[in-house]
């Protein structure tokens, strides 16, 4: 705070503050707040809010653990809900890697590679599909991978089998990739930037391979802008709702659309937001267990 008095003033130092603090809570704290609160209320008629029956219960965290409806995988019966979670959750993983290795190559070249004059003109061609509704993205990629659609003509035309892309997981990760892809290449990106050139002219002197030089060299340098997109996809990716709803398939539940179901066409609010809370937190942890793992702290990724 003081050092923002000395830079901009004290107006200015108080209008950021004040804005920093409004996002961050009447935005932000609060909206989770009320969520957690209301996910330990129970599913009562209007007349019955506020009664005797209107206090804090676990039932509807229970709820996400019901026997009733099961899923074989393996040896195990798993509730038909976790089921859906798991699912949900490897499909992101799936999502982030698939995205990392399109990434690393691209933010290298446009860092190391691509003239100088040449890579504000990249980046705005990189960022142009932004600038059109994800839904619309999403819609755009249904004509493309359905299974009359210009993907498969063209397929046809060069004398191969046409692939019905839209069964599985298979459109909702290519649809998911496609979203996220920026969120991954402009980290990577903005840390190998900073790499000096130097180190890789002087590992290639030595005799280095260009295997070695980015598993030693470049790699390392750039595990914190590798760490902060794989959390904003992964996080991203499960937390996506129009994508898997336009690009799924009856097989391929995403553990947002339970979320929808409970919210929108129950009306249940209340178990809705147990599930959105454990969404939060236990993808919170699966990314925290990522960090501890690859030893990157928040630090590292808010560089």
């Amino acid at each position: 705070m003081g050092n923002i008095v000395v830079r901009y003033g004290r107006g200015m130092a108080v209008i950021c503050t004040g804005l920093t603090a409004f996002w961050l809570l009447v935005l932000v704290v609060f909206p989770n707040l009320f969520l957690v609160e209301q996910s330990f209320r129970p599913y009562l008629p209007v007349e019955q809010i506020g009664g005797p029956n209107d206090g804090y219960t676990l039932s509807n965290y229970l709820t996400f653990l019901n026997p009733s409806a099961t899923k074989s995988v393996l040896f195990f019966d798993l509730p038909i809900h976790v089921f859906v979670f798991l699912q949900t959750v490897f499909v992101s993983c799936i999502v982030t890697i698939t995205s990392f290795l399109l990434c690393y190559p691209m933010a290298y070249y446009l860092a190391k590679v691509a003239k100088l004059r040449a890579v504000p003109t990249l980046l705005m061609l990189l960022l142009l599909p932004l600038w059109v509704s994800e839904i619309l993205r999403s819609f755009a990629w249904y004509i493309i991978l359905s299974y009359a659609g210009p993907l498969n003509g063209f397929l046809g035309a060069i004398g191969l089998v046409k692939v019905r892309w839209l069964t599985g997981y298979n459109g909702v990760i290519i649809g998911l990739v496609y979203t996220n892809i920026l969120f991954m290449l402009f980290p990577i990106y903005n840390a190998i930037s900073t790499l000096d050139i130097n180190q890789i002219e002087a590992a290639r002197d030595m005799g280095a391979r260009w295997l070695q030089i980015h598993r030693r060299i470049i790699i390392p340098h750039a595990k914190p802008g590798i760490a902060s997109g794989c959390v904003m996809v992964f996080m991203m990716s499960a937390g996506a709702v129009f994508v898997p709803m336009l690009l799924g398939s009856p097989t391929s539940r995403w553990f947002t659309e339970v979320i929808l179901q409970w919210m929108f066409e129950s009306q249940d609010w209340h178990t809705g937001s147990a599930y959105a809370f454990l969404l939060l937190i236990i993808c919170t942890i699966f990314v925290s267990t990522m960090m501890r793992l690859f030893k990157v702290g928040l630090a590292d990724i808010a560089r």
